[in-house]
């Protein structure tokens, strides 16, 4: 009997220290991932955690790196829509396998995020006043164009073209810093 509890604890050991090695190795991409589906840090790394914590209570077993990050993307981006089916918020499938399929496309390509999110933190500088306000309301806390509004005295469609305006131009800066899209000017 006491023979059974040590292989036991030995096996409980070496599967403690395998998702320890997991969460070391993806928690990063994890909440990276979260914040590109439009998380704010608070939910990501809320989200990040119920994720490793569904993963750790199914069972699962690892095969390979590109198919656990695949299993961990698909188990945090369940995660994020119960949080927004809770907020009353849905958004369309088409734009999910959109935003998936860009993530993809990103992280293949072998660019560094680290240099993505200097670049970003730059283009946003000049960013200031409602522009950036709405921009945090939106993407820090997660409220919606109508709680935006009511926070900053607009109306939503209001908002709603003032965020247009503002992302477009942070794309056009990140796109001309960091030479984006490459593939098209070749």
């Amino acid at each position: 009997m006491a023979h059974s509890r040590q292989v036991m604890t030995v096996a409980a050991l070496d599967k403690r220290v395998d998702f320890e090695a997991l969460v070391h190795t993806h928690q990063a991409g994890v909440w990276r991932y979260l914040r590109f589906l439009g998380c704010s840090r608070s939910e990501a790394e809320d989200l990040t955690q119920e994720t490793f914590l569904a993963v750790w209570k199914s069972g699962f077993e690892q095969y390979s790196d590109a198919a656990t990050a695949a299993y961990l993307r698909t188990t945090a981006r369940s995660r994020f829509l119960m949080m927004l089916r809770a907020r009353g918020r849905r958004p369309k499938e088409s734009d999910l396998a959109e935003i998936d399929a860009d993530w993809l496309a990103m992280t293949q390509e072998g660019e560094a995020w680290d240099e993505r999110m200097d670049v970003l933190q730059k283009c946003m500088q000049p960013v200031t006043g409602k522009a950036r306000e709405a921009l945090d309301l939106c993407y820090r806390l997660g409220l919606t164009q109508a709680e935006i509004a009511d926070r900053l005295e607009m109306k939503p469609e209001g908002v709603k073209t003032l965020l247009r305006r503002v992302i477009e131009k942070l794309r056009q800066c990140m796109e001309a810093k960091l030479k984006w899209p490459a593939q098209e000017n070749a």
